[in-house]
């Protein structure tokens, strides 16, 4: 039986070429990247074993087999991460507080930055009035995977929507850790499947994203050109809850145009 571990190696194996590794190509090749016994042959187990991986008959390998597995497939520190927790095990959460009433008293207290409250699926479940107007005239501005792959105002507002495209199906990936999945998160990756043709490519590629600290160029059609420091902010006491935040370096052209945009 298919496994979310093993669906995850046999796509990531696929992205690494063989002289990427030090192995030689050789002649003509069946798959596209490298085969399932040069990737043992690299992490150091059997092929054998390596396939019980992938076809989901083995499912709790070690950490040593996992980190062999990362180096191997030139993982990156975030994707590393996301394949051990593909098979960690968990403690058992704490449930999730249902009330943000303070959180969005927070947010709605900063004029001057624009801020929003983002669940992992990335649905926007408050935003202050500079946030409301930096995303003002997009569609689908409620939940952010919807607005990086459905929206055809995205790349107006967005100087490098593709980038954001590719960051948005990897934080979904990131997201998704293992199953079982969220609901919600089912359904926005069904959808997304369905309607967006860029989206199905990403997705397939189980390229993983933790959101942190970035750079973000907005064009847009009342305040110009902005650059803003994207902050992701994670809190302990609110499971599944991030505060984003939007900082314009002090005296710039974007601090001006943001009070443009609060004007």
């Amino acid at each position: 039986m298919a496994s979310a571990l093993g669906e995850f190696l046999r796509a990531r194996r696929s992205l690494v070429r063989p002289e990427q590794v030090g192995l030689e190509p050789g002649g003509a090749r069946q798959v596209p990247g490298l085969r399932r016994d040069e990737v043992a042959l690299l992490a150091g187990v059997s092929t054998d074993y390596y396939v019980q991986l992938e076809q989901g008959r083995e499912r709790r390998p070690s950490v040593q087999v996992l980190d062999a597995l990362a180096k191997a497939l030139l993982l990156d520190l975030d994707t590393h991460s996301h394949l051990r927790g593909l098979v960690a095990v968990d403690p058992v959460p704490a449930p999730a507080p249902t009330d943000h009433g303070l959180l969005t008293e927070l947010i709605q207290r900063w004029p001057d930055t624009p801020a929003m409250l983002v669940t992992p699926w990335l649905d926007v479940i408050a935003r202050n009035p500079l946030a409301d107007a930096l995303y003002a005239g997009l569609r689908y501005r409620d939940n952010l995977a919807r607005m990086a792959f459905l929206d055809e105002k995205v790349a107006e507002l967005i100087e490098d929507a593709g980038q954001l495209a590719r960051c948005t199906a990897a934080s979904l990936r990131a997201a998704a850790g293992r199953e079982p999945h969220p609901p919600e998160l089912v359904e926005l990756i069904s959808e997304l499947t369905l309607r967006s043709a860029a989206f199905r490519p990403m997705w397939a590629r189980h390229d993983v994203h933790r959101k942190g600290s970035a750079v973000k160029r907005f064009r847009h059609a009342t305040a110009g050109v902005l650059t803003l420091h994207q902050h992701v902010l994670r809190l302990p006491d609110h499971a599944g809850l991030e505060v984003w935040v939007y900082q314009a370096e002090p005296g710039s052209d974007s601090e001006r145009a943001l009070q443009r945009l609060k004007a």
